[in-house]
């Protein structure tokens, strides 16, 4: 009877086995579920992110986004039909999301150009919420969470190689005699990084990722790759001269050196702070020139900074007048040509204000409760992942990495009119990625 007693009940996991019976990140088995739905979501994201077909003009015509995407969700819902994949919960960050899509369709009639709303809804924004369901959804082990981190990691390598190229040639969108010199973007303006600014803001939000994986692989050859696209990437942000990418380098820097010293490596992180100020050495005086206007935005000769600042306090001034609706979805343009009293068709470069301009507090309010969710999940995963009793410190990390991303996006967001585009959609359905992950793993060592 004392023995009886002394043995764990059977529908309770042994503690002291725990350890044993979790699985290690050697040993996680491939990803189980539709691989078709996948593998069109990796297609996707590359053509996405890289744009082939401005290389190749003849697979124009193909119009192979759409047909990746269009794979991605036939597949998965057919596996769901056929009982081939199974049902994930309804989070509430999709309840969000969709929420948000319904404001912005419901604020339509009411838009001050009802035909651009629709059009802003139809080929932008339900894009970029359908992409971040597919990766909610599609994304549900470990082992496919890494693979889709390194399809982000190795696509950040073309960016940068293009934007230092750029600047080492002298492509510049910028006039001879400007007092500071812009590099064209990505491929002829194309994509997600067509110009200087968002390729630094693309660029920002992909380090913290490729630093997780470096850190989590044990190859040497991955981690070399991902090392390059570190180096590079930081390299290019700068020659971008954007003001915002700086901005958002340095939240980012700061809040990776404060991760290595929780992690023990301080040593490490005070290494980098040493070559990091040597190599701020070898920029072009232009360079701190450009940064001085953020402080001083009177210095700035192009005009760009103290027209960005009134557009600030028109923004707050029009939703003080129309808090509810506003002026419709991607309607801020012709919302602040009335308030400035002549056209200079400029977006407002904050997301937030951009959000609330659009679609009101109550769109606006939709926009930061999906970001902070995101934080959350982020914080959970990282929080349950380190418990001691399984081994899913590479999942802990991974969780950091997405976790520092969104904390660049939420930086840059006070600087890009990026409100609706893919750039935080990817991000907040990494965060949903993390928290199928975490069950799985939790369900693989039940």
């Amino acid at each position: 009877m004392t023995q009886l007693a002394a043995a764990p009940a059977w529908w309770r996991r042994d503690p002291d086995h725990a350890i044993a019976i979790a699985p290690a990140p050697s040993t996680i088995v491939a990803p189980t579920g539709n691989d078709a739905a996948f593998a069109a979501l990796v297609a996707f994201t590359a053509i996405l992110l890289v744009a082939p077909q401005e290389y190749f003009p003849a697979i124009k015509a193909l119009r192979i986004a759409l047909l990746a995407a269009g794979l991605a969700i036939v597949s998965h819902l057919a596996g769901r039909a056929f009982g081939a994949t199974p049902a994930q919960p309804v989070r509430r960050e999709m309840v969000i999301a969709l929420a948000l899509v319904l404001w912005a369709a419901f604020t339509i009639p009411l838009s001050i150009w009802p035909g651009g709303s629709l059009a802003a809804l139809t080929e932008h924004f339900i894009k970029a919420v359908v992409f971040f369901w597919l990766i909610g959804t599609v994304i549900t082990t470990t082992a496919r969470l890494e693979l889709f981190g390194w399809v982000l990691t190795v696509c950040s390598l073309p960016l940068a190689v293009t934007a230092l190229d750029n600047y080492r040639t002298g492509v510049f969108v910028t006039h001879a005699s400007s007092s500071v010199q812009r590099i064209a973007g990505y491929v002829g303006g194309s994509g997600l990084a067509g110009n200087p600014n968002d390729l630094a803001l693309m660029l920002n939000l992909l380090m913290p990722i490729t630093g997780a994986l470096f850190v989590i692989s044990r190859r040497p050859w991955l981690r070399a790759i991902a090392a390059a696209a570190l180096v590079l990437s930081v390299a290019a942000v700068i020659v971008t001269f954007s003001r915002a990418g700086f901005i958002t380098l340095a939240a980012i820097a700061l809040m990776s050196l404060v991760a290595m010293v929780r992690r023990g490596a301080a040593g490490t992180a005070l290494l980098i702070v040493f070559l990091a100020g040597g190599a701020s050495l070898l920029l072009p005086g232009k360079y701190f020139t450009r940064l001085s206007t953020i402080t001083n935005i009177e210095a700035d000769t192009t005009g760009s900074a103290q027209g960005r600042w009134s557009d600030y306090f028109l923004s707050l001034d029009y939703i003080r007048q129309h808090p509810i609706t506003g002026a419709g979805l991607g309607q801020d343009l012709l919302a602040l040509n009335e308030a400035r009293g002549h056209d200079t068709w400029r977006s407002v470069h904050n997301a937030y204000l951009q959000a609330a301009v659009d679609l009101g507090l109550p769109g606006a309010t939709l926009l930061v409760a999906l970001l902070v969710c995101s934080f959350g999940n982020t914080r959970r995963v990282q929080r349950q992942s380190g418990v001691r009793s399984v081994n899913l410190t590479h999942l802990a990390i991974l969780a950091q990495g997405v976790r520092i991303s969104l904390v660049a996006f939420a930086v840059a967001a006070f600087f890009h009119p990026i409100a609706y585009q893919f750039y935080f959609f990817c991000l907040a359905g990494l965060a949903v990625a993390l928290v199928n992950a975490h069950r799985a793993e939790m369900a693989a060592a039940s």
